[in-house]
């Protein structure tokens, strides 16, 4: 090269060629950076915002000038080698020519040769192609006979609603003819990758389609079968107590008759209706799960849905498709309708509830896991509230026993039912028990009323019966019978009508206490049944027929007498009350003996007797008032008694006469005795009285043959009474005998003997004995007496008494 030989020198714009000078520097910067690859654009920028683009143009050309420098010094070095590489390759050409020439004789000849054979070749492999497409061909034909088979098969299945089996046919076209290419066109396998999906899409529409079906008619079928499966349950406990009914005649026939044959009360078991021997418990004849069942419960179609839905690999989206839709039904099945009392609507509410979860269980059982336990116990738990918070509600702002007791009822035969298949029932069984108070309080309202209309009724006629039948209605039925013999009929009853109607309203106070209380979770009630069933007849019946007896009403004494009779009877039915409790309750009757008030009716029939009593007393005192007839000073005794004493005695057996066919004989004996402590105390005030100023030994006497009388007739009730009963009855007329006695004695100041008095004077007052002694004439103290008998000696009687008396007032 021309410059080989030259150097260069780089000489500035201004021809410095200071290192230092800013020229240089500026050279150096722009080489550093464009060896390091680094970016220009910040030099570039600075240089023209600097205003001195001139000196990096100048410095960018004097580093080109450089670098053709360096590029001329290594050309300069490698010249050299490059002239021998071109001298080589001339030499490397003359080779190359005479082996083209070689290459091109021999070509000539191998064409000359294998022309024939290429010919051969091209006939072949023309054969061979044309075999090859028949080939293909005969496979696509058996391809699409396939195919085309497959195809049908489809149809067939879909239009036979054989869906699982067109899902098999679909997936034997994918199988065969999508993954594994065998598909002959490419038009045949656009057509199947878009016909594959439609028709799997057609056949989830119309499985849907019938499960939705399914979903609409399940409503109606659980609410038939829940309604079934509770009327079974109610059936089932029926026959439990038809079997306690018996237990218990058996029971009482025993208890009345030792004698008898002791026996056991065996109950065959009732076949099944549909003869198959399954029952209830086994729970198969309510539902079917490929068949129609006794309501049509089939569940096939839901069987076949979700197994559709696995085969389309859409099994969770089903099962949640499912869940929802149920937990939807349930919610919907929640609603009460505001326009029908829950007393009319409430079987059909927990029976729908019933027969859905009946449902459930049985896909829990046979569903393949379609529902999972968890499941169904969180819809169980929605329901269980719910229905906890409508029978709150509904409780609360029900004012009737009946209604309550009938909610109840069909609430715990949910229970039994529903318990059957594993659902926890108690949460409804609290719900009852926290309202069991208040039913209790409602039952004793009604049953006041009840009450009170049957007192309000009574007519104060003794109950006449015609038939047999009325007997045991009224009778029999409350075990108020005093005999076993049955009666004669037309038959008059010792009470009123008021007896039986009260009884009535008892009973079924205790069949609806119990009722209520039974089958609610609580297995021993009968303190809670005891509990209201004192308060009815403490409360209610005790209260109501003390305020009839109270009553301006009875005024009469017939009518009192039916109202003790009435009262004697109603004592004796409460000890029917409490057994028919215990019957009931299920509690041998020996327990229910235990901690029972002995009469619950005590102030009811304490009324009742002190009404007759006073009644009788009233008429007593008519009588009574003739013994101002009483001649105090007469010198003759009449031995036949005063007059009074003769119309009382008159009155009282006719009383007696008439009393013993209704009342009792201990009330009969009450009441007498009452009477006749009357009589006597009479017999003692009329003697303290101001009326009577003087009485002479004649007329004492006299009052000595009343008392007797008196006495004779107590002794003669000796066919009513016992001989202890008579004599208790004598007993009450102990004051005007101790009295008679103490002022007919020989010697009456043994009065003051404390041992003597205690003995036979123990019913004396001292200051009564006082003022009645002090009235005592001296016999001689005769009307004559004054003129020839003066200085003759006081009468001995006399002067004992004067000195009891003296003595008497002295002691005190």
């Amino acid at each position: 090269m021309s410059s080989s030989g030259r150097t260069k020198k780089t000489v500035n714009k201004d021809g410095d060629d200071d290192p230092n000078s800013e020229y240089n520097q500026e050279e150096q910067v722009i080489s550093s950076a464009i060896s390091n690859g680094e970016d220009l654009g910040p030099i570039i920028r600075k240089a023209f915002s600097n205003g001195k683009p001139d000196i990096l143009l100048s410095s960018l050309k004097n580093f080109k000038k450089s670098k053709e420098y360096e590029i001329e010094e290594v050309c300069k070095i490698h010249y050299q080698d490059f002239i021998t590489a071109v001298d080589e390759l001339k030499d490397l050409l003359s080779d190359v020519d005479e082996l083209k020439s070689s290459i091109s004789s021999s070509n000539s000849i191998l064409q000359s040769t294998a022309l024939p054979l290429l010919n051969i070749l091209d006939s072949f492999i023309e054969s061979r192609n044309v075999y090859n497409n028949v080939h293909v061909a005969l496979n696509s034909v058996q391809i699409c006979i396939r195919l085309l088979e497959l195809c049908s098969r489809v149809n067939f299945h879909l239009e036979s609603n054989n869906f699982y089996l067109a899902l098999k046919c679909i997936d034997l076209l994918e199988n065969e003819f999508l993954d594994d290419g065998r598909t002959p066109s490419v038009t045949i396998r656009r057509m199947l990758e878009k016909q594959i999906p439609s028709m799997r899409l057609f056949i989830e529409r119309k499985i849907s389609k019938e499960f939705g079906d399914w979903l609409v008619d399940i409503r109606l079928v659980s609410r038939n079968l829940g309604q079934l499966a509770i009327g079974q349950a109610s059936a089932g406990r029926q026959r439990e107590e038809e079997l306690r009914i018996k237990q218990r005649q058996a029971e009482e026939q025993s208890r009345l008759s030792l004698r008898d044959c002791v026996y056991a009360l065996i109950e065959e078991e009732e076949e099944d209706e549909s003869g198959d021997g399954v029952g209830y418990d086994g729970k198969e004849m309510l539902y079917s799960n490929g068949g129609s069942g006794m309501l049509g419960f089939d569940l096939t179609p839901l069987y076949r849905a979700y197994h559709i839905h696995q085969n389309l690999g859409l099994e969770n989206r089903f099962k949640q498709y499912y869940f929802e839709n149920r937990k939807l039904q349930l919610t919907s099945d929640f609603q009460v309708s505001s326009m029908t009392p829950f007393l009319e609507s409430h079987q059909t509410f927990f029976a729908q509830i019933a027969g859905f979860f009946i449902v459930e269980d049985r896909i829990l059982r046979t569903g393949g896991g379609l529902i999972t336990k968890y499941e169904v116990e969180n819809l169980w738990d929605t329901a269980v509230s719910k229905m906890c918070s409508v029978l709150e509600d509904q409780f609360s702002r029900m004012q009737t026993a009946n209604h309550l007791l009938l909610i109840k009822d069909y609430v715990s035969l949910l229970g039994v039912t529903l318990c059957r298949y594993g659902y926890p029932v108690h949460a409804l069984l609290d719900v009852i028990g926290k309202h069991r108070d208040k039913y209790h309080e409602l039952l004793l309202s009604e049953s006041k009323k009840l009450i009170g209309e049957a007192l309000a009724a009574d007519n104060f006629e003794q109950m006449m019966m015609r038939k047999e039948y009325e007997y045991s209605m009224n009778v029999l039925a409350f075990q108020i019978q005093t005999s076993e013999i049955m009666p004669a009929f037309p038959y008059i009853a010792p009470f009123s009508s008021t007896v039986p109607d009260c009884c009535r309203i008892v009973r079924s106070f205790i069949e609806d206490s119990v009722s209520f209380m039974s089958y609610g979770g609580q297995l021993e009630f009968y303190d809670v049944v005891k509990k209201h069933l004192d308060r009815l007849l403490t409360d209610v019946l005790d209260g109501s027929l003390l305020k009839l007896i109270k009553s301006p009403s009875v005024n009469g004494v017939s009518q009192a007498m039916l109202v003790a009779a009435n009262m004697a009877v109603l004592e004796r039915a409460c000890d029917f009350f409490f057994r028919h409790a215990a019957q009931l309750s299920g509690i041998p009757l020996r327990m229910a003996e235990r901690g029972r008030k002995q009469n619950p009716l005590n102030n009811a029939r304490d009324a009742a007797e002190e009404v007759l009593s006073g009644l009788l007393k009233a008429k007593v005192d008519g009588f009574m008032i003739l013994v101002e007839n009483v001649n105090w000073v007469s010198e003759e005794v009449p031995h036949n008694g005063n007059e009074y004493v003769n119309e009382v005695i008159i009155y009282l057996e006719t009383l007696v006469s008439t009393a013993q066919q209704i009342l009792l004989v201990q009330v009969l004996k009450r009441v007498l005795k009452g009477v006749l402590s009357h009589i006597s105390g009479k017999i003692v005030s009329i003697l303290l009285s101001d009326s009577v100023k003087r009485f002479n030994i004649s007329a004492i006497t006299g009052i000595d043959v009343d008392v007797r009388l008196l006495e004779s007739f107590a002794d003669n009730l000796s066919h009513i009474f016992s001989d202890e009963d008579a004599s208790q009855l004598k007993s009450a007329l102990v004051e005007s005998r101790q009295l008679m006695n103490l002022l007919l004695s020989s010697h009456p100041e043994n009065f003051l003997n404390p041992v003597i008095r205690e003995r036979s004077y123990n019913t004396l007052d001292y200051r009564k004995v006082i003022s009645i002694s002090e009235k005592l004439k001296d016999s001689s103290d005769s009307y004559f007496g004054s003129f020839g008998g003066r200085g003759t000696k006081q009468d001995p009687k006399k002067r004992s008494l004067d000195a009891l008396v003296k003595r008497l007032k002295d002691v005190s």
